[in-house]
Parts: C-alpha cells; structure tokens; sequence
C-alpha cells in the first residue's frame, strides 16, 4: 500500500463512496464496493484495527452464550444473531486460511445434569451452523478432558463438552482486509481524520457533498468528494452522526471487554477452554494464541471514548479468579504478563438495559437529512454481512446496484496458501521452524517476500528472543503495510505488546532505529516517540498492576 499516493488521490479524485473508519466493517465495506465497481476512498484518523477491531478475544464465532438467552428469554433476535454468526463462521476460516482456523473448546461440567444441559446446547449450535468442514460436538470424560487441556485440575472435573469454533489474528485480518482493497483499486489511507462535511444543494436538497479531512502526519487539511459516506467508525458513530446532524440521538452505548495475557503452561495444550458461568453472566474464554493464552473478557458500562480503556487491577483479579477453581496450578496477579481493553459498539435500545443484554447485532441508519449512513452494532464476525448491507444500500442511493462478491473472494495473502509451506521456506531460507511457521501464518502467500526482504537486508535476527518476530518484518510493515508509528508495528503488525509488556519494552529501541531510516525521523522525532510509547507501555502495567508485581 503506496500511502503517499492514495492521499494525493484523495485529493484529487472523485468518489462514488467515501468510508470513514478502518476496523473491520469499514475495511470490509472498502473492499465490498471496490470488487461492485464503485470508486472507493476509506479514511481511518489512527491505524488499522487500532481501536475494537484489534482488541477481541481473537474468535470467530456465533455466540453460544446468545443462543442460550434465545431458548432462555424466547428471544429470536438472539437467535438470528447466533445464525448469521455461523454462517460467517464458514465463510471466514474459507476466505483467510493463513489469519483463521478451526479452534477446539472445552466446557467443563459441574455433573451430569449440567454436562447434559451443554451436550444438547452445542448439539443445536452445530445443527443451526450445519458445518460439514468442522468436527461435531461431543461429551469428553474427566480423562478425555484432562488429556486436551493438562493444566485443569483433575480433581475438580466432571467431565466437559468439546466443540469447534474460528480463531484468528483479529489486527492482521483487518490489514488483510485493508490490503485487498487497495490492490482492488481503492484509495485507502490511514492517519486521516474526519473534521467536518461540506454541504451542497443537489435537487434543491442540501446534503454532504465533500468532507474536510486532515491528514494528521503532515497536518495539511483537504477535501474529499463523494456522492455517498458511510460512518462505519464503532464505538465513535454517534460523534460522526452528530457532526453530520446535531439533531440525532444517541444510539450506541460502549461496553468495555478486557483480556489478560498468561504463560502457554497455564493451559498446556492446543485447545481452548471456555468457563460457561461467571459472577457477571457472562462466559470467560482461555484461548492459546501465538504461543501463550489470552484470558477474557469482560462487559462494563465505559462513558470516557476519548480514553482508551486499559486492563485495570481489579479486571486483572476477576479474570484470574473466575479461571483458577478450573486449575492445576491456579495464577497469581504476578504471571500476567500483559493484557487489553477494547470496546464493543453496542446498539442501545431499551433505557438502563445492561449492556451484557444487549444484543449484537447491527443496523444500517440513512439519515435523510443529511444522506450520511451509518453502520451501527455489530461485530468482528459478522463484519461482511455489516459490510455487505451497507453497500447494498449504497447501491440504492446510487441508482447503480451491484452484486456482492464478497462471500467468495480470498483476502490479501490468500489465494493459494499451502498451511505446509513454512517448510519451504526453511530450506530455502535456513529461517528457524518457529519463524518460517510464523511468517507462513501472518502473511500467507506473502511470506517469501517478508523473507526475501530480511535475508536481503540481513535483518533476519529476533526482535525480541524467544518469539518469532524478526527485523525484516518491520521494514516489510513501513514499505508495505502503511505502518507509520512503533505501535503500529508492535501492537498490530506483530503482536508483541499483546503477547508480552516487558518483550515490547526491549524491543522499542531498536525497531525505532530501523523506522527512524526508513520514515526519515530526526533524533528528535525518534527519542520523542520512544518515550510515548514506553510511558504508554508503562501506564498499561501500572493500571493493571497496582499492589502487583508486573
């Protein structure tokens, strides 16, 4: 992705559609109405992913806890959300091989009666999903359970049900979905911040004709033309809905979600588990990623969007208190070795409902005032379907509707993908296994290049020892993936400051001074974003720390 001339087509060119947001829904409607044929620009004010789309519990999923409150509470919304989540499921772990894959889950039972209860609730979850590709679900024994997940307590167990749902790199998916686009043909541009909309009369009608952007990199304000704009912007929807028309109401109430980031011994094996009852009513996943487990979530009321939501000390403490009566080895508040906090852009329906209540799934708002539409709800599931009903809509407001090709089109480092061809690369390379098996998973049929560039450049060393995470990859993520700050290769391209806070920590300094080469940064420039991040880095283990020693 060539940044600096996707802005200079931002300037200049004319769009059928312009979408504000880069998350996933705004990533996936870029690359929807770019394969329908209309001119597309997408503005994201941060990075890629940088907010909810790269902050989830990494599953793919359709949601066994709202098909149990549809059989509870008679509650078909409920239902629907859980089959439409299936349905993506399929087309997800299809359409991105190397970002997503089939994922085993363990729910232990308390006793027979309540092993029977799980039994018949993931045997309707396997007939509404009607998968033939993934294993069916089953009732394990307390040995069966043990033997796939060794860091349960034994004792404790009575026996557990198995079942199959979709893992993924949430921040690379939504990259990959980003990618797609803008090899398709769409101008797509990151660090470009919505200011305000420019009316126009159109048919005596006054309506928004262009948006006044800045571009935050170079603080130089411009206009972008579009006949329609799509808000696809999350948890911030109703500040860009009001910025388009101060008469509307509120529609989206922000639930925080936080995730704790524990040793891979904690669980001992490949499949995840999930903790179907807790204090607060919902579930609690503990999931293997990238070498360790990330344990979540939460569902708290969150007012303060201009804050970015952290993992605070008592979060920590819930988390780990609601995992360790399942462990051999129960975790004390020292071993979490990094977290974080996203927020969910629920749909506020019903005044003083909990937002745990809240269903999630999405709505696609057209406001005849001012034309904007806003997709609202949802999430990273079901971000095509979200996608795809907003550029039908587009295609209505248009007069040029277009089918949808979505459902078949293999993203960015897809097409072609072999899950075994790290072996190649390790012959061809001389990479260790868990770098050629890393470079293989993050950029699929891209891999060679990242490779090819690091032998070439000589940065195929460590970022950070033992991970797999080499120097090569930071050059590859500023040529190449529109990478513009440490973060966005720490946090979203690799990710290392998910995975471990004191790794990140060491590791700053020097991809600092790759980026400092490539980007052209002054030493000043270069020392001023080392120490915003690592105070950032270090607020993150201070909130979550407190009276611990993280």
């Amino acid at each position: 992705m060539d940044r600096n001339k996707n802005i200079e087509r931002l300037k200049t060119e004319t769009f059928d559609v312009c979408i504000i947001g880069g998350g996933a829904t705004g990533c996936g409607c870029a690359l929807d109405a770019v394969l329908r044929g209309y001119r597309v620009a997408l503005i994201e004010k941060n990075d890629f992913a940088s907010q909810t789309s790269s902050k989830s519990t990494k599953l793919i999923h359709g949601g066994v806890r709202y098909l149990e409150q549809a059989f509870k509470t008679l509650d078909f919304a409920q239902l629907k959300q859980v089959f439409h989540g299936l349905q993506e499921r399929r087309i997800l772990l299809k359409n991105a091989p190397h970002l997503a894959r089939p994922l085993e889950l363990i729910a232990p039972a308390s006793g027979w009666l309540n092993g029977l209860y799980m039994r018949i609730g993931f045997w309707l979850y396997d007939l509404i999903a009607r998968e033939p590709n993934l294993p069916k679900s089953r009732w394990l024994s307390r040995s069966e359970t043990v033997e796939k997940i060794p860091g349960l307590h034994r004792e404790r167990l009575h026996s557990a049900v198995s079942y199959y749902d979709g893992q993924m790199d949430d921040a690379r998916f939504c990259l990959a979905l980003a990618q797609s686009a803008d090899q398709e043909g769409a101008a797509v541009a990151n660090y470009v911040e919505l200011k305000e909309f420019i009316y126009g009369v159109v048919r005596e009608e006054k309506i928004i004709r262009r948006a006044s952007v800045r571009d935050v990199l170079s603080g130089q304000d411009f206009e972008i033309k579009a006949e329609i704009f799509i808000n696809c912007t999350g948890v911030w929807a109703d500040q860009v809905r009001r910025v388009a028309n101060p008469a509307l109401a509120k529609r989206i109430r922000p639930s925080k979600g936080v995730h704790v980031t524990l040793p891979a011994s904690v669980l001992n094996g490949a499949a995840a588990l999930l903790i179907p009852k807790t204090s607060d009513g919902r579930m609690v996943f503990a999931i293997p990623f990238e070498g360790k487990v990330v344990a979540g979530t939460t569902d708290t009321e969150y007012v303060e969007t201009n804050i970015e939501p952290v993992l605070e000390n008592s979060e920590l403490h819930f988390i780990l208190n609601t995992l360790n009566p399942y462990l051999k080895k129960p975790i004390k508040p020292e071993e979490v070795i990094a977290g974080f906090g996203g927020l969910r852009p629920l749909i506020s329906q019903v005044n003083g409902q909990a937002t745990k209540r809240l269903v999630r799934d999405h709505e696609i708002e057209f406001d005849s005032v001012s034309r904007l539409v806003s997709v609202l709800g949802g999430k990273w599931t079901t971000y095509r379907l979200m996608a795809l009903d907003a550029v039908n809509l587009l295609g209505k407001l248009t007069g040029s509707p277009a089918f949808c090709h979505t459902a078949n089109y293999m993203v960015f480092g897809a097409e072609g993908f072999r899950r075994n061809y790290w072996q190649v690369l390790l012959v061809k390379y001389d990479f260790p296994e868990d770098v050629c098996r890393h470079l293989n998973a993050k950029y699929g049929t891209n891999a060679e290049a990242v490779a090819s560039l690091a032998l070439k450049e000589k940065l195929d060393q460590r970022i950070s020892p033992p991970y797999p995470f080499i120097f090569g990859e930071v050059i590859y993520a500023v040529r190449y993936e529109m990478a513009l700050t440490m973060r966005d290769v720490l946090a979203r391209r690799l990710r290392l400051e998910i995975l471990d806070w004191e790794a990140t920590l060491v590791a700053i300094g020097s991809v600092a001074s790759l980026m400092k080469n490539e980007l052209n940064w002054s030493d000043s420039f270069t020392s001023q974003e080392i120490k915003i991040y690592t105070d950032q880095i270090e607020h993150f283990k201070s909130a979550a720390a407190a009276s611990n020693n993280i």
